[in-house]
């Protein structure tokens, strides 16, 4: 009889599990019915390399284009390395079982389901000029992600620079945005390591007297690394290039305007702090510069692993104007009841408030 008790006992505690796993589950919802969301998406080079991880980041899209709804989502922003190789014929097997054409394809694919739903801006990294990684400029991405392609995002468009060949690009794009709540923004995307004649034009664009009071938020790819440091130096081919330390001294600091700055690039292993930071500065004007750097890449098993285990950001913007509460979650995990309990990254340096002035 005692065993029966005991096995009847088992059973329950096993059955109450996931009960409990559901209970404490939280699906994303604003904390505010009048905020207005963006959403910050890592590096997807890691997904696109292996034909096996593309349908995680597929999920991603296909999620944020769910929620526009519920979230308010007005704005996506992604940090680079779109793929893992711009321009590779014959891939090696060990870094990626796919041709650069069948990772661009397969990135392309994945923003179609916010193609005239949201407007998105997409950052340029290292992995998405040259053959393998940044032996020099020249890239794809205006292939698959020319002007016209989303809409919604065109009409934000305020002024194009021009890339290495000397044609205005994507890669270098301001954009205005006016959030629900009335705030005006400008949204700068500057290209990997962005040259000095692309800090000069974006300087010169975001002092112009029609821009002062907008908040800047500026979308590079590499900038911070992942003890909040400006990084200072990269051992790339290319020789005409900005680090993060010469784009906070020649553009950020200087400005007026620039509030937030955000990033990706980095990474380590299959830990997420080495994929994160955050610091605030001062800019010219005394505006508080948030600084942040979003990567996941190596999460889910390393750098040949599963791409990231599915992880986003959802920044938050309050109805005062100024609050923004950063939260990370993985529809990835939130697929499923029986990995609800690591849908949400719940770490001081994953979920977080900050202030915009």
């Amino acid at each position: 009889m005692r065993i029966l008790y005991f096995i009847l006992l088992l059973r329950l505690c096993v059955s109450s599990i996931p009960l409990h796993a559901q209970e404490a589950y939280q699906k994303p919802a604003l904390s505010d019915p009048d905020s207005w969301s963006m959403i910050l998406l890592p590096d997807p080079q890691t997904y696109m390399k292996f034909g096996r991880n593309q349908p995680i980041f597929d999920l991603m899209t296909a999620w944020i284009s769910e929620h526009i709804d519920p979230l308010n989502i007005k704005m996506v922003l992604c940090t680079g390395d779109l793929v893992e190789q711009n321009d590779m014929l014959v891939p090696d097997n060990i870094n990626g079982n796919l041709p650069s054409k069948q990772q661009w394809e397969a990135v392309s694919q994945a923003f179609e389901s916010l193609d005239g739903r949201v407007p998105y801006i997409l950052a340029t990294g290292n992995h998405d000029i040259g053959f393998k990684n940044a032996e020099h400029r020249k890239s794809n991405y205006d292939q698959y992600f020319p002007v016209d392609r989303n809409w919604v995002s065109a009409k934000l468009l305020e002024a194009v620079g021009k890339n290495i060949e000397n044609r205005p690009t994507l890669e270098n794009a301001m954009y205005q945005f006016i959030s629900p709540h009335g705030k005006k923004f400008l949204i700068v995307n500057l290209e990997f390591a962005p040259r000095d004649a692309m800090i000069d034009w974006a300087k010169a664009l975001i002092s112009q007297d029609t821009y002062k009071d907008h908040a800047v938020i500026l979308l590079t790819h590499t900038y911070l690394n992942a003890q909040s440091e400006h990084i200072e130096k990269e051992n790339y081919p290319i020789t005409d290039g900005n680090y993060g330390k010469a784009v906070w001294e020649k553009l950020v600091q200087p400005s007026n305007n620039i509030q937030m700055v955000c990033s990706g690039h980095i990474g380590g292993a299959d830990d997420f702090e080495a994929h994160v930071g955050f610091r605030t500065d001062e800019n010219a004007a005394g505006k508080k510069v948030n600084q942040m750097v979003f990567n996941a890449q190596a999460l889910g098993g390393g750098w040949h692993g599963n791409g990231g285990d599915g992880w986003l950001r959802i920044l938050e913007f309050l109805p005062d104007g100024k609050t923004v509460k950063v939260r990370t979650f993985s529809p990835y995990f939130a697929l499923s009841p029986s990995t609800w309990h690591l849908a949400w990254s719940t770490e001081t340096f994953n979920t977080f408030t900050f202030e915009l002035d």
